[in-house]
């Protein structure tokens, strides 16, 4: 039985097996989806090929001490902004053996919202050796189980378009 919906099902599965002909790694740190990012990809088999790890870094605390998201950065402009989730993939890549790392942080509601971070307010980014890029996506108030899964979604999306973008893999003489 899988955990994710037959969709994102399907994702994973193409992620997986696309990093794996490229021999590409993923790590993932994760806020507001709670590791569903990484639980997707191992729902598929052959997935300890392509994850190296998952950061599950839900409070604060675990976002500087298990990453290095500098506090200062956390107190200057919150765990839900564009500067967190950067410094949260950078801190991802550096932890691990990954050749990319996706992360997210944002408020999935019901509450937690403000006027300037409304409930459905996501950050997303994925580090690479190449530098680091960033996505905010807002998808309102649709309930904290729909922001989460359009969120993994999302990121599967991204994890995809970089590994386009990569040179193929070496092949043999």
């Amino acid at each position: 039985m899988s955990i994710m919906p037959e969709e994102l099902r399907g994702q994973a599965a193409g992620l997986v097996e696309s990093f794996a002909d490229k021999g590409k790694v993923i790590a993932t740190a994760e806020s507001c989806t709670g590791g569903m990012i990484a639980a997707g990809l191992t729902d598929i088999a052959g997935a300890s090929s392509v994850l190296d790890r998952g950061f599950v870094t839900y409070s604060n605390a675990a976002k500087t001490e298990m990453i290095g998201v500098p506090t200062a950065l956390i107190e200057a402009h919150g765990a839900v902004s564009e500067a967190v989730a950067r410094a949260m993939a950078e801190g991802a890549l550096a932890a691990s053996r990954a050749d990319v790392a996706l992360s997210v942080t944002g408020i999935a509601g019901p509450g937690g919202g403000s006027v300037a971070k409304p409930v459905g307010l996501v950050h997303l980014a994925l580090a690479s050796r190449r530098g680091t890029t960033h996505r905010m996506e807002r998808f309102g108030d649709v309930g904290r189980a729909e922001v989460r899964l359009q969120t993994v979604a999302l990121a599967y999306a991204m994890l995809g378009e970089w590994l386009a973008a990569q040179e193929p893999a070496a092949t043999g003489p």
